[in-house]
């Protein structure tokens, strides 16, 4: 069949993009967890029936490049027997997967007796089990120590889960009522994006509607062709460290060798450090998406971000390395880091063949875990995760840094919520929460600042915390000369005075009722030479208190 007239292809074209975001809304409404209906840890998209990706929402980049892996692990385990109305889902990083914490449905949409779309939505989870609570364990060494695993399942038919499933997969979470809850709110979401996707089928018919998705994949390939097209050829290389893998092990390398020749660039990660035995390696979907993900930031904002933009970028690995661990080994820390290095290793390296797309390093991820309990909820443990007090993004030539915009890996997307409402639904008291001066890096364009925290806790007894994450000894990297963002420093502040710093790998921190956590997090990368950055503009920072 001929392809649809552009008129028809704009319009399809948008209303997946709506579809999507509709889904989006309909997630962040009924989902029970404040790691996805404040922070909004999820993401959305639709997959044809080649698990290629056609549409998705502007939520977590990092997610999206690795979901059609997730779609091309169900159809490879259940084949021929996929049918209309059955509901499937995974969470194993090994088929199909980024991490366990991320659960991911995935729903076929059959018309004229086949599949043509699947619409999958992906959203991390408060808690799966394993030996922390919160899903990231610093000390795990392989992955069965970091939670349940679930490679494809079929979790339901006739558009409904099987109730003991759910109860099989609830009764291994810390949390059983947020996660039933969010992960009855991802499969209306899913069945949702059904709904519409099947109105679209039967105003258009299969056919028509599947010429559209060819051509919009083709048109997507040809504009992300002609932005690379313009680009310097060569070959670089670009460099990114961790601070260590919370065994001993510092200065561990991401090495992305980047060739640029006409329209389309191979990198090759081979030369990055082995693999560590804990949860900083990369699954083999979350690798990929990092990549894809820094590539598609230095091209044109409007490219539709689908499969047919990732088609001119190849990837290289070498199993054994960080990047792509053998199977077994922990993984939970992935889809922050390494791939907030992999992004900077990667943007390091094209930084020479497009200058002014470049941009400076973004923050990293320093979270906090605390289990305890709280006075107000008598027999219900809390489980909080801080997504509050952001790092700051990079400069680049349009312009200074986002303040408090997060890390690369999610680009703005995950968002630090309502203070008052993180009070009134934990035992918890923020004193301060502002932009934390001196913390952006220099430059022509300077980072975006990150955040300073003082929070208290209000818990009823003692509670526990974990940390993971990275960024305490490098800061979110400088581009074309501008300097390094402001490492993260976080302190624990006792009742009676006495303080320490925390790492960005613990487990079992005894916390107390009255204890402080003072998180000063790190600031964005700048962009270009710091001595050819606006007079005024300096002047104007210093008259706002930010340097």
């Amino acid at each position: 069949m001929n392809s649809p007239d552009p008129v028809t292809l704009s319009v399809l074209d948008n209303r997946f993009r709506a579809i999507v975001d509709e889904m989006g809304e309909a997630m962040l409404r009924t989902a029970y967890s404040q790691i996805l209906n404040s922070s909004r840890d999820f993401s959305i998209a639709i997959c044809d029936a080649q698990a290629r990706l056609l549409a998705q929402a502007d939520h977590i980049p990092i997610h999206v490049g690795a979901m059609p892996f997730a779609v091309e692990a169900v159809v490879e385990a259940f084949g021929d027997s996929i049918a209309e109305g059955n509901v499937y889902l995974l969470n194993d990083p090994y088929h199909g997967g980024s991490h366990l914490p991320d659960f991911t449905v995935v729903v076929p949409i059959f018309a004229e007796g086949r599949v043509i779309f699947y619409s999958v939505v992906r959203a991390h989870q408060t808690d799966i089990g394993g030996g922390t609570h919160g899903a990231y364990n610093p000390a795990a060494t392989e992955i069965f120590h970091e939670g349940l695993r679930l490679p494809p399942i079929l979790l339901g038919e006739g558009r409904l889960p099987r109730p003991d499933l759910v109860r099989m997969i609830v009764t291994n979470s810390r949390m059983p009522r947020e996660v039933r809850g969010d992960l009855m709110a991802m499969i209306g979401a899913a069945h949702l994006g059904e709904k519409r996707l099947l109105a679209v089928l039967g105003k258009n018919g299969a056919a028509k509607t599947e010429a559209a998705v060819t051509a919009i994949l083709s048109l997507s390939e040809a504009h992300a062709r002609r932005i690379i097209a313009s680009w310097k050829d060569g070959t670089w290389t670009g460099e990114a460290f961790l601070d260590d893998d919370g065994f001993g092990r510092q200065d561990i390398a991401i090495r992305a060798t980047v060739t640029k020749t006409g329209d389309a660039i191979v990198v090759d990660l081979t030369k990055s450090d082995p693999q560590v035995p804990s949860f900083l390696n990369s699954s083999w979907p979350n690798t990929v998406s990092a990549v894809r993900m820094a590539i598609v930031f230095l091209l044109d904002p409007e490219i539709a971000k689908n499969d047919g933009c990732f088609r001119p970028i190849e990837i290289i690995a070498k199993e054994g390395t960080i990047v792509l661990p053998h199977e077994g080994a922990p993984v939970t820390m992935c889809t922050s880091h390494c791939s907030n290095e992999i992004v900077e290793a990667v943007v390091k390296a094209l930084a020479n063949a497009c200058p002014d797309r470049a941009m400076g390093g973004w923050g990293r991820r320093f979270r906090i875990a605390i289990k305890g309990s709280d006075a107000r909820r008598p027999g219900r443990p809390f489980v909080w995760h801080l997504f509050h007090a952001r790092p700051g993004g990079g400069g680049s030539s349009q312009g200074d840094g986002w303040s408090n915009a997060g890390e690369w890996h999610s680009a703005g997307g995950l968002k630090f919520g309502s203070i008052e409402m993180a009070e009134a639904r934990f035992p918890l008291f923020f004193a301060k929460h502002e932009f934390r001066p001196g913390s952006a890096g220099d430059g022509s364009y300077r980072g975006g600042l990150g955040a300073e925290l003082v929070l208290k806790l209000e818990t009823d007894g003692p509670a526990v915390g974990n940390t993971a994450g990275d960024g305490v000894r490098y800061g979110a990297a400088g581009m074309l000369g501008g300097k390094d963002g402001a490492p993260h420093h976080y302190t624990l502040e006792h009742a009676d005075g006495t303080s320490r710093d925390l790492g960005t790998k613990e487990v079992s921190i005894p916390l107390a009722p009255g204890d402080t956590l003072h998180v000063r997090a790190g600031g964005g990368g700048g962009w270009g030479p710091p001595e050819k950055r606006d007079a005024q503009a300096r002047r104007r920072d210093a008259d706002e208190g930010l340097l």
